[in-house]
């Protein structure tokens, strides 16, 4: 069991101020050998919940927080010592906190261009690894992944959590005791409104970051930004994230493969939709905001005898004339986020992360399931025995569901350039092969664009090509521009290895 039965002499191993600073924390601690030493790489936002949950369970210790942001750093690990009576070590480069034998294991929620290569040099140096979601930001990068984890036989857990609810994993074992019928068809909805980042211009990096580090993998277009806003909105470029379908996607993609008992890749996808509405917002039609992934993205995937269909709305979701949706989540106004399976005999819900509904044919409640759970915890559990198989979400299992994320956008983006009038989007989706009636779904969608003020003649949607995928191979055979998609160049120096370099 790494980090259990190795017992350590006050983890002297600790370098310089980092060991004068534990003093106080060994001095307190009932057994400060027995503690799992944690470094946490990302500390601002999701970063945060990774702290709480490890500064306050008692089998660890927070050694390290990394962070390209001095300013967001220090402050972090000056509200860490407050909660766990230790004050990490705060460095910028994760390498420097990887090289230290006191570190167990790494919990990361960088952006999400760093996921893969951060899971990958953790395990390479012989930590356990916590990989918030997407699991990868391409494809190639999952795959490594999974050789990583067993090639040097680490645990590595994605932070799908819902993997670890309660509500939801009951509400899946009743699906698959057969509580709605036969069920072959899943959709994940992700209306969550999204304002414009800002126009698209020439902004400076905040001083207190190291850009060359926060770049890493991804290309180190300039020193400047092309965002007003550094943190966060990254999500909204595709050199660094992948949109909300890669953002929120990976939570609801997963109960639905999960449900469906989708073990593998869909076969196909197509995707259509755009970067839709906020010259409208703006009342000007000459607006170009900083973000270039869909705000408005409707993917298809076929499985063969199942079919999953998730949709992404960024605008305004109040009063939404989606009837059914509307009803299954017992709400007209707000953001929608969840999953809903079509049974033989009626309608599983999944509604929050703690909460799920299970209605009848005709959308009377038959059964509800509530309640959270630790997935922090699930995952020490798995590192104190060394058994993999304990997780709840393992990293292979990450994979399959970020790659429905990555799948949809390269339909997106290879289909950017196409504009397609709604009738014409009407003839293409006629012919897809799909367990949803396509084009209610793309009705929808038009009135809800319609209704959020897009003009769809002057800003018409894109329609990406449907593109066959080898789930075993991971390549698009009819499509070289599409295997290219797959992965992604690196930078010298932040090499994300194929899966046969790990």
């Amino acid at each position: 069991m790494f980090g259990i039965t190795r017992r350590r002499f006050l983890r002297d191993t600790l370098m310089g101020s980092a060991a004068i600073a534990a003093a106080p924390y060994i001095a307190k601690a009932k057994a400060p050998n027995d503690k799992l030493g944690v470094a946490v790489v990302g500390c601002r936002g999701r970063g945060g919940s990774h702290l709480s949950a490890f500064a306050s369970d008692p089998r660890t210790v927070v050694l390290y927080i990394v962070d390209v942001d001095e300013k967001v750093g220090e402050k972090r690990c000056e509200q860490t010592a407050k909660r766990q009576g230790f004050k990490p070590k705060f460095v910028r480069d994760m390498r420097e906190a990887f090289r230290d034998p006191a570190v167990d294991l790494v919990s990361t929620a960088t952006p999400n261009h760093w996921h893969a290569l951060c899971g990958i040099w953790a395990m390479q140096a012989g930590k356990h690894a916590y990989i918030e979601k997407p699991v990868c930001h391409d494809i190639a990068e999952g795959t490594a992944l999974i050789v990583a984890a067993e090639k040097y036989k680490r645990v590595c857990q994605v932070g799908t959590q819902c993997r670890s609810s309660e509500a939801v994993r009951q509400a899946i074992q009743f699906l698959r005791e057969g509580g709605i019928g036969e069920v072959k068809f899943a959709r994940g909805l992700c209306y969550k409104r999204r304002p414009s980042i800002g126009p698209l211009g020439d902004y400076p990096i905040p001083p207190e970051v190291d850009f060359n580090l926060w770049s890493g993998p991804a290309p180190f277009t300039t020193p400047r930004l092309t965002r007003p806003r550094f943190h966060y909105d990254w999500h909204w470029q595709r050199l660094y994230g992948n949109g909300d379908l890669g953002n929120q996607g990976p939570h609801q993609t997963d109960i639905a493969r999960w449900g469906l008992g989708l073990d593998r890749h869909p076969y196909s996808v197509i995707t259509y939709g755009g970067r839709l509405g906020y010259q409208a917002e703006r009342k000007d039609d000459n607006y170009v905001d900083a973000g270039d992934t869909a705000n408005t993205e409707i993917s298809i995937y076929d499985y063969g005898d199942k079919c999953i269909v998730f949709e992404t709305r960024g605008l305004s979701v109040d009063n939404s004339a989606d009837e059914e949706i509307n009803r299954l989540f017992q709400s007209k106004k707000g953001n929608k986020i969840g999953v809903i399976f079509y049974g033989t005999e009626g309608y599983l819900v999944q509604r929050t992360y703690s909460h799920c509904i299970v209605y009848d044919k005709k959308f009377n409640v038959v059964k509800e399931f509530k309640g959270g759970g630790d997935h922090f915890g699930n995952f020490l559990d798995a590192c104190q025995s060394g058994d993999p198989s304990k997780l709840n979400a393992p990293v292979r299992e990450g994979h399959l569901s970020a790659a429905i994320s990555h799948l949809g956008n390269i339909s997106y983006y290879l289909g950017e350039k196409n504009k397609v009038s709604v009738e014409e989007a009407k003839r293409v989706l006629a012919g897809v092969k799909s367990l949803d009636d396509n084009l209610a779904t793309l009705d929808r969608t038009v009135q809800h664009l319609i209704a959020n003020g897009v003009d769809l003649k002057k800003y018409p949607l894109a329609m990406g090509p449907l593109l066959k995928f080898d789930p075993e191979r991971e390549i698009f055979p009819d499509s070289p521009e599409a295997t290219a998609m797959v992965t992604r160049e690196y930078r010298d120096g932040f090499v994300c290895p194929r899966a046969d370099k790990v």
